[in-house]
């Protein structure tokens, strides 16, 4: 694995791969472990985003890895540099692995055809398309909930048209065996012709009663044009978990979210510290999830790392 574009460049075995190396690091909240001491990895961030860039700083610093954080605002692309031109710079400084997260679709595909190019790419968030890292931290949420994946009932209910979240998962959870139901305003549904076979689209009671991780998605505005709806109440009481719905939840369902959440919108604000939320368990095992991507990456992941200090040892 040289790079990890995309949730669909993955095979069933891969995800899983990567998730027991997650709970390897999961299982060490607080331990520092020094994979990647002097190598340097770099965290492009072209949107703005609080979780993704720092649970990747915290994962990469956790490795030993020295981070450098770029800032679009002051650096040469403001001058017209391409970011392919700013990561051939990095890659001539030591840089070896680049976390992206761009609003540009189809800019993974791009680079990585970049025959000059050899730097380890993570895809931190792409346009509408993608956002693997979010994905992978989902499924570990639900295996550790729910003891695996295969056969849970997942709804992923919001803002589905321009959900990355949503586009990785669409992917994922048939790979690894789930159900998924997808149920949100008619006008910000995906396509139905492209949704893989084995996705359903439901009404919303079905979703929630049904379902053994009830997902809810933020409405991106800043990905809109106009008015979608009169007003934050009116979109709650049509498409939010409500109290009112949560109770329709089963007694072992959780509740997630990708955040940033807007209490009160897609969800009711105590709903997102209750018994069945497990939103601030998903930012926690984002960065297990960032730490085995990035060591798999660099490294060949936890088991080749500790088979070559066994090596050297000898």
């Amino acid at each position: 694995m040289k790079n990890l574009l995309g949730i669909k460049h993955l095979g069933k075995d891969e995800i899983e791969a990567i998730l027991r190396e997650a709970e390897y690091f999961a299982a060490r909240p607080n331990e520092q472990i020094n994979l990647l001491q002097g190598r340097f990895v770099a965290n492009l961030f072209f949107e703005a985003s609080t979780r993704t860039r720092f649970s990747f700083e915290v994962a990469e610093k956790r490795l030993g890895a020295h981070v450098l954080n770029f800032s679009d605002i002051s650096s040469s692309t403001t001058k017209g540099e391409t970011i392919y031109d700013t990561l051939r710079t990095l890659e001539s400084m030591g840089v070896e692995t680049a976390v992206i997260r761009t609003g540009q679709n189809g800019l993974f595909h791009e680079l990585a055809n970049e025959p000059n190019l050899n730097l380890h790419l993570v895809n931190a968030g792409e346009g509408t398309m993608e956002h693997p890292t979010q994905c992978l931290l989902d499924l570990l949420t639900m295996k550790q909930h729910h003891g695996g994946i295969q056969g849970l009932k997942v709804a992923i209910i919001g803002d589905l048209r321009h959900s990355r979240v949503l586009g990785s998962h669409l992917d994922a959870l048939p790979k690894l065996g789930a159900n998924l139901m997808i149920t949100g305003p008619d006008q910000l549904m995906r396509d139905q012709t492209a949704l893989p076979k084995e996705v359903r689209v439901v009404g919303m009671e079905e979703a929630i009663a049904t379902a053994d991780v009830v997902m809810m998605l933020r409405v991106q505005l800043e990905r809109h044009t106009g008015q979608l709806f009169s007003s934050k109440e009116t979109y709650h009481q049509a498409y939010g978990l409500t109290r009112e719905r949560a109770a329709m939840m089963k007694p072992n369902a959780i509740i997630m979210h990708p955040a940033p959440f807007n209490r009160g919108v897609e969800i009711d604000g105590q709903l997102v510290e209750g018994k069945q939320s497990v939103i601030f368990p998903q930012v926690t095992n984002g960065v297990a999830v960032r730490m085995a991507v990035i060591a798999k990456l660099m490294t060949g992941g936890i088991s080749t790392w500790e088979s070559s200090l066994k090596m050297a040892n000898c």
